[in-house]
């Protein structure tokens, strides 16, 4: 099945006057558990690496790339609107993500994901399959007793 391509639609680097629009457009995938919450000043923070999808002016989507080192960089944040899902928007922020890793030099790019179909269908896997794994522990959890 190809992918419908959407006609004017822009991605480019956000800009301080896209902060609030990202904010608001990204609360419906954070109360669907889709992704974690963001705060003005982390989007704020994150802005020389976060994208935008517009169409006609209108934010369709956003990725951002959180660059931890030059070894290891992560994509967070993908949205892309319910409305035109499908269509190849979300393939080419990840790309967008991924080009500015490779501008930077930037070993290796992680993502955290419930769409491991639609990641691997981009070249990401598992490094060093069966040997290395990322391991979580979640802090406000009392699990050390």
């Amino acid at each position: 099945m190809a992918t419908e391509t959407v006609e004017n639609l822009e991605i480019r680097k956000a800009i301080p006057a896209d902060i609030p629009g990202v904010k608001t457009f990204i609360e419906s995938f954070i109360e669907g558990g889709e992704v974690l919450p963001r705060t003005l000043e982390e989007i704020e923070d994150l802005l020389p690496t976060f994208f935008v999808a517009t169409l006609n002016g209108e934010i369709v989507g956003c990725v951002t790339l959180e660059i931890y080192s030059r070894k290891l960089a992560e994509i967070r944040s993908l949205c892309v609107s319910p409305k035109v899902q499908g269509r190849g928007i979300g393939k080419r922020l990840v790309q967008t993500c991924v080009r500015l890793a490779r501008q930077r030099d930037i070993y290796e790019i992680m993502v955290i994901t419930h769409s491991e179909d639609f990641f691997k269908n981009l070249g990401f896997d598992y490094t060093l399959p069966n040997l290395k794994k990322a391991l979580f522990l979640n802090t406000h959890d009392d699990l050390m007793g």
